[in-house]
């Protein structure tokens, strides 16, 4: 975990959750995630999965190379192949089975139940909102955490102040007093504090289970 920045105030807090590699942690779902539209790709294409798999790989290394090593979501990356949000969007609702790899998990359920109470909890993701609701339901936790922002919600992939502004406006809170946490800085931090908010970069669920005691020294809140 790395906090870059907590708000200076909390009369009206708000933490907006990435979702995928945040609020659980399963390498297997997380790379069907990126294979099964890079398959269904191929398929259009009439290539072999290798074949486009690579190509996507390339183009967004030479992304990150051009951009100073930031990173590129995969949508974004599957616009510059012909696959526009709104196919990208009925792709990942159609292939997308968080029930056949996640569970419920108590920890994180008693984790956000503790935060709720101190408070508003979002959840920002480049997956739609109905794939969302199904990842959310499974780990047991979609009653607390009902305000979701996806890409079918602006129809626009993360990083965009957009997505963040929404969680923000779904929460009634400041800007200046929200905390975005997730699993890539480029995509799920850097932005945020450049709006003003808050940024912890996690790298599994087990640091999301620390959020109730770091919020609980004295030195934070």
């Amino acid at each position: 975990m790395k906090i870059y920045k907590l708000p200076a105030e909390y009369s009206n807090p708000a933490i907006l959750f990435d979702m995928d590699n945040t609020l659980y942690t399963h390498d297997e779902y997380a790379k069907t995630q990126i294979d099964l539209p890079v398959k269904r790709l191929a398929q259009l294409k009439g290539k072999t999965f290798e074949q486009m798999n690579d190509e996507v790989s390339q183009y967004r290394k030479k992304w990150a190379e051009d951009h100073g090593g930031q990173t590129v979501s995969l949508s974004n990356a599957l616009l510059a192949f012909g696959v526009s949000m709104e196919e990208n969007i009925r792709w990942r609702d159609e292939l997308f089975r968080p029930e056949d790899y996640l569970a419920p998990d108590n920890q994180l359920r008693c984790v956000l139940k503790v935060l709720e109470s101190r408070f508003c909890l979002a959840v920002v993701t480049n997956n739609t909102v109905s794939v969302a609701v199904r990842t959310l339901s499974v780990l047991g936790v979609h009653g607390l955490l009902e305000k979701i922002v996806g890409l079918d919600t602006v129809k626009l992939s993360k990083p965009d102040k957009i997505h963040f502004l929404k969680a923000a406006e779904l929460c009634g809170t400041p800007v200046q007093q929200c905390i975005s946490v997730g699993d890539r800085y480029d995509i799920d931090i850097a932005l945020p504090l450049e709006m003003g908010m808050g940024g912890i970069l996690v790298d599994n669920v087990e640091d999301v289970y620390k959020l109730p005691d770091l919020f609980a020294s004295g030195n934070v809140i």
